[in-house]
């Protein structure tokens, strides 16, 4: 969220603004650094809804009522429902800690580890029912090193997507990128990860 928000302040992210920052948690970090930027925040506890359904269209009636064209997931750890991916197809993004499709699940580091893979990364995609399996809008890769832990694994990825998410949002903002049919189609050429830039 601070990343989303210091690129709209920045100017790197031009065709949109964070109107709204909405959590199921009111101790999360996320609704502090959203009242230190004057942006409205809304907490919802989930567990005064009857079933996730419920949830989640209580939270649709607040994002329409609001005019919100786009939803951005950051560290929002609930599945959404059907029902309302259905309802805002092609306008849900979310960045995953790997190289979609390969280490899907909150575990993705672990299992980055595990197979001893040498290149990680963070994935920006448009959000479908099924989890980390939505279109790929921008990917950023990182180095993973042979000492790497747990936690040195997710702040260089946390840093790489800190990189990405501003400019996958302003591509889908400005359009930019399109959601067509469960692709992401690019009207023009996406923009080239740093570390790919010395390459012909």
């Amino acid at each position: 969220l601070q990343a989303l928000i210091d690129a709209v302040q920045s100017g790197v992210i031009r065709h949109a603004n964070i109107v709204l920052v909405v959590s199921n948690n009111p101790d999360a970090l996320g609704l502090k650094r959203a009242n230190e930027a004057n942006i409205e925040t809304l907490v919802r506890s989930h567990k005064k809804y009857p079933t996730r359904v419920a949830f989640d269209l209580a939270i649709h009636e607040e994002l329409v009522k609001r005019g919100i064209d786009l939803v951005c997931l950051a560290g929002f750890m609930r599945i959404l429902s059907k029902e309302f991916v259905a309802l805002w197809k092609g306008r849900v993004l979310n960045t995953h800690p790997s190289l979609l499709p390969a280490f899907k699940g909150h575990d993705a580091h672990r299992l980055v580890l595990e197979a001893g893979v040498r290149i990680s990364g963070c994935t920006v995609h448009f959000v479908e029912v099924e989890v980390d399996a939505g279109a790929v809008i921008l990917q950023h890769p990182v180095p993973v090193f042979p000492r790497d832990t747990l936690e040195s694994l997710q702040e260089r990825v946390k840093g790489a997507e800190h990189v990405v998410y501003p400019r996958a949002l302003e591509a889908v903002a400005s359009g930019a990128v399109v959601y067509d049919a469960g692709r992401a189609i690019w009207k023009s050429q996406p923009p080239i990860p740093d570390c790919f830039s010395t390459f012909p």
